[in-house]
């Protein structure tokens, strides 16, 4: 039988997130699961860990809505340094004697707070004339990239000594990480670049419910997928749910309109017999079709 979920990955550095789906794909395949769709809600760069959400089968539906979710990291920023990549494994472009104190970090970081303005790293997979452009600045290319506005939730010193500190930011879609180190560091009159970067809340997701590459392994030696796949809802954290009789629910199948519902505006997951058929929007008492989901053996009952 085809698994349709979420299977949330605490991936470890060193790991790209397309050979993490890869992995998942594999462990399926040999735990005999099937031919299942997969994909992943949120790229993490191989020096970064932590919560990678893997959508598996109808579920995948629902990763582009996982791309626009926000995002909770921590971070550690090593002062006296920056490099062209912003993280430990670029060249040193610049340094400095000067070591912020505790209080400074403290002081600085409602600057970053909120709305900002953000210049996104040289070294990102960002398109320029059609290239990424770390594939322009590895060629020894200048890069100019353009400002993005970003959104900082909430920003918090963990802990300081006196080389380094670690924040913990919660933040929207397109926020680079390493981009608002290099800018705290600099806006404490030095420099610095990110030497530990962990995910760990990607939307609904948090560490509390992600699996390690050796309980991934397991599934492929035979362990039960089922103690880990969470629901294709669990991706819709704030999404009300709103039980269709079988007529309707049939329409919706055939992305038809609904008419006539008791629904409050805006998005809900419609289900029929507890199993998930459409997630739809209401507007005035009508509802349409976002996004269909397709359970054979539920369909098979109307």
């Amino acid at each position: 039988m085809i698994p349709h979920g979420w299977l949330v990955l605490d991936k470890p550095r060193g790991l790209g997130s397309t050979q993490a789906v890869a992995a998942v794909k594999r462990n399926l395949r040999e735990g005999g699961q099937g031919k299942t769709r997969i994909g992943h809600g949120g790229t993490l760069d191989p020096l970064a860990e932590g919560v990678l959400p893997i959508a598996l089968g109808e579920a995948t539906k629902l990763a582009g809505r996982m791309l626009d979710a926000s995002k909770v990291y921590e971070f550690t920023v090593c002062f006296g340094e920056e490099t062209d990549t912003l993280d430990t494994e670029g060249r040193v472009v610049a340094t400095s004697e000067h070591r912020p104190t505790r209080p400074d970090i403290v002081a600085v970081l409602p600057r970053f707070t909120g709305p900002i303005e953000q210049m996104p790293p040289a070294y990102s997979a960002l398109k320029v004339g059609g290239e990424r452009a770390y594939d322009l600045a590895r060629a020894g290319h200048a890069v100019q990239l353009a400002s993005r506005a970003v959104t900082v939730h909430a920003l918090d010193l963990v802990d300081a000594d006196d080389v380094s500190a670690t924040l913990r930011a919660h933040v929207s879609k397109g926020t680079y990480i390493r981009s608002l180190a290099r800018d705290i560091a600099r806006a404490l009159g030095t420099v610095g670049h990110v030497t530990y970067l962990r995910r760990t809340r990607a939307g609904p997701f948090g560490l509390e419910q992600a699996i390690s590459l050796d309980t991934l392994n397991e599934i492929g030696k035979g362990a039960p997928l089922e103690d880990h796949l969470l629901p294709l809802e669990a991706g819709l954290d704030g999404i009300p749910a709103h039980e269709l009789d079988r007529t309707d629910a049939q329409a919706a199948r055939q992305g038809r309109v609904l008419s006539g519902q008791a629904l409050p505006d805006g998005l809900f997951l419609a289900r029929c017999a507890g199993v998930p058929v459409a997630l739809m929007e209401a507007e005035g008492g009508t509802a349409k079709v976002v996004r269909g989901f397709h359970f054979p053996d539920a369909a098979k009952d109307d």
